[in-house]
């Protein structure tokens, strides 16, 4: 049952703005489960990542004919997708390699993730507000994709939300925010597949049949629900914008804030 919830929610929580990793992480504590760690994480992640390339099947295709196209040196719209989608990953990749040396647990606290997620829920509400909504995809130029790359490494702190990060960062260069969130979806493909793969690696050399078939269930829930989730979000911000997303943001953190500060022995 525990596994149901947390692949739920994963499947839920990744694409909407709101961070996936913050709850992960916030529900067993709320629950008082013993945290999942971070191999059930990945594997729920990994589900979320098949149910982003099926529904963004054409865009993947579009990007591989692209990318063909690019190594016989001829460059087009498709190929500087591929090019834009490489510039957006790159510094995550780097970051996340120096935030795993000094340890990554040191940030999974209750504390961290209620202030990334009122302060980063105003960012994205300020981007998206007051920034017009005038530039699709194809505008988007290198330096705008290493701009946009530079975001997600604040997501790399819990609560932040990979996907709130890069949308604001799309948003604040004017980007209509349902491409901001169809780029946004395009550059997670590479860090979940990196990320499950060096977890998947470890799950491998544990030998834990358990763990797998744990982690299994957890992949199809997480699936399910995120495919949905994302065909509802696409539908939502081709005609309103994020400020509902914004609102549950500020209303989390600030319960989760009361709840660090004002009620002994939480998240302790």
């Amino acid at each position: 049952m525990h596994l149901a919830i947390l692949a739920a929610v994963q499947g839920i929580t990744e694409f909407l703005p709101i961070s996936s990793s913050g709850h992960l992480i916030l529900v067993p504590l709320l629950a008082g489960w013993k945290d999942q760690g971070l191999v059930i994480d990945v594997a729920v992640h990994v589900g979320t990542l098949l149910a982003v390339m099926i529904y963004f099947w054409r865009d993947i295709f579009y990007m591989l004919g692209g990318f063909g196209r690019l190594l016989r040196g001829k460059r087009d719209d498709a190929g500087r997708l591929v090019i834009n989608v490489v510039i957006a990953t790159v510094p995550v990749v780097f970051a996340g390699y120096f935030l795993n040396e000094i340890g990554q647990q040191m940030m999974r606290r209750a504390d961290i993730i209620a202030w990334a997620t009122i302060v980063f829920g105003v960012v994205l509400y300020g981007a998206d507000r007051f920034n017009l909504t005038v530039r699709r995809l194809e505008h988007l130029k290198w330096g705008g994709a290493l701009s946009i790359g530079l975001f997600q490494v604040l997501a790399l702190i819990p609560g932040t939300s990979r996907s709130g990060i890069t949308m604001t960062a799309a948003r604040l260069l004017g980007m209509e925010r349902a491409d901001a969130a169809r780029f946004s979806m395009l550059i997670s493909i590479p860090v979940i597949i990196g990320a499950g793969l060096l977890e998947g690696i470890e799950l491998y050399k544990s030998g834990d049949r358990v763990l797998t078939l744990d982690a299994g269930y957890g992949l199809v829930i997480s699936f399910v629900t995120a495919i949905v989730t994302v065909a509802l979000l696409m539908a939502w911000l081709r005609r309103a914008s994020f400020t509902p997303f914004v609102i549950y943001r500020v209303l989390l953190g600030g319960g989760l804030l009361y709840l660090v500060y004002f009620v002994p022995g939480f998240g302790g």
